[in-house]
């Protein structure tokens, strides 16, 4: 089982990566796209908090999904949920559970992790490293 495990790992790197650079893309592209339409309060402002946000969710977002500057751009990320959570959800109560910040709090330890780790093998950073 252990040798299953270790073959299957950079491969299941490249599919973290995917999915969570995917579900930061969507953040980013509600807020700036507003695509799905309902995402963003009627109120939301591009030259804001919400608004740098969502800018650098639709940017990081893109380039996690395709494996492009993944460390740097996992990094930022990271970075940028790690703020979410300081500014939005701590204010609110200790406990992420209560504060409704866990979401921030697992993103940014995923992305953190893939600054550490790598794009993967299915990734440009992979291609461009050939």
């Amino acid at each position: 089982m252990e040798k299953l495990g270790k073959s299957w790992a950079p491969m299941l790197l490249s599919v973290l990566r995917i999915m969570s650079g995917l579900l930061l893309l969507q953040h980013g592209a509600g807020k700036i796209l507003k695509f799905p339409a309902g995402v963003v309060p009627p109120t939301f402002n591009l030259n804001s908090m919400p608004g740098y946000a969502g800018v650098i969710e639709l940017v990081c977002g893109i380039l996690l999904v395709l494996g492009l500057f993944t460390r740097p751009a996992a990094f930022l990320a990271s970075g940028m949920t790690a703020v979410a959570y300081f500014l939005v959800h701590a204010p609110l109560g200790f406990y992420p559970i209560l504060n409704k910040g866990e979401l921030a709090v697992l993103y940014c330890f995923v992305f953190l992790y893939l600054a550490a780790a790598g794009a993967g093998p299915w990734s440009i950073d992979a291609i461009r490293r050939k």
